[in-house]
Parts: structure tokens; sequence; C-alpha cells
């Protein structure tokens, strides 16, 4: 006797077709969102930003100038922006007649960082993990010789 194969579908066989067929798609589209078109070159904005270090030790000032420019980092690499500059400013703390007055000890350091960050229709500026926008609070400036955590960002310039 003969036996006729028929094969038919059933409704897990369908489900399962449909999954595999998602993954492919979407796994498709990440590759080709990826790096953009062949050839194409990722566009970049250059930002550059203030970030203020209150209170520190006023030694910090003389070291952190010796290691100027001071390539920018974020979870143990290198990224393609740098600490260009460094400059200090008294820090003030009240006296015990409530006066202000200029702490011999310690100064304000503002570090002036500028880094090439993906340009994007809904601009969120990211420093490695690190948002960067203006006073945010909990910033930590890092490099391979500085590294400064709770800092407030006071400026960013997009653009040249």
């Amino acid at each position: 006797m003969e036996q006729k194969s028929k094969k038919k579908l059933n409704v897990i066989d369908v489900i399962a077709v449909l999954i595999i067929l998602a993954a492919l798609v979407f796994v498709g589209s990440k590759l080709i969102n990826r790096g953009g078109m062949a050839g194409e070159e990722a566009q970049t904005l250059h930002v550059t930003y203030v970030a203020k270090a209150e209170g520190v030790d006023k030694s910090l000032y003389e070291n952190c100038l010796e290691h100027l420019p001071s390539p920018l980092m974020a979870s143990g690499e290198i990224l393609n922006g740098q600490i260009e500059s460094v400059k200090q400013e008294p820090y003030y703390t009240l006296d015990e007649n409530g006066n202000w007055v200029e702490d011999p000890y310690h100064v304000n350091l503002y570090f002036t960082a500028s880094i090439d960050v993906p340009d994007a229709t809904v601009q969120t500026t990211k420093v490695g993990d690190q948002e960067v926008r203006v006073g945010k609070t909990d910033y930590v400036l890092k490099s391979e010789y500085i590294e400064f955590s709770n800092i407030t960002i006071v400026d960013v310039q997009w653009g040249e």
C-alpha cells in the first residue's frame, strides 16, 4: 500500500516561523543601521563643555595642569575627546561670624573638555554612558590621569 504523505502546518509551526522571521528582520535592521551605508562616514557633532569641581584640595590644580591635555575615558576605554584645560577660582566658606571668606586650602576647578559625539535628530549628548547637560550634578570627569566625581556641568556648546 502506498501511503499518502500530506504535510500539514499546525498553529505552533506557523508561530515558530513568524518568530524566526521577526528575529531575522530585527538582526538585519540592526546590522544595516550599525554603521550606515557602506563607505558612508557617520555624522558627528563637536561638543565642548565645562565641568566645575567645588572645594577640592588646592594642590590638585597644579597636578591637573601637568597632565593636560588628557584623553577622556569611560568604562576603561579612551574616547575621541579630551580634557583641554583647567582653571581655578577661590572657594569660599562661612567663618564663625557668618561672613564669606576665602578658604586657603581649597579651590573650585573648572575643566574644559571637548568630544565628537554622534549627531542625531534628538540630541542626547553622551560621553561614554553619561549624559552631558547643563546643571547635571553627578557627573564623573575621567581621563587617563585625572578623575573627579560628583561635579557639575556648568556650560555646554554644541558645534564648532
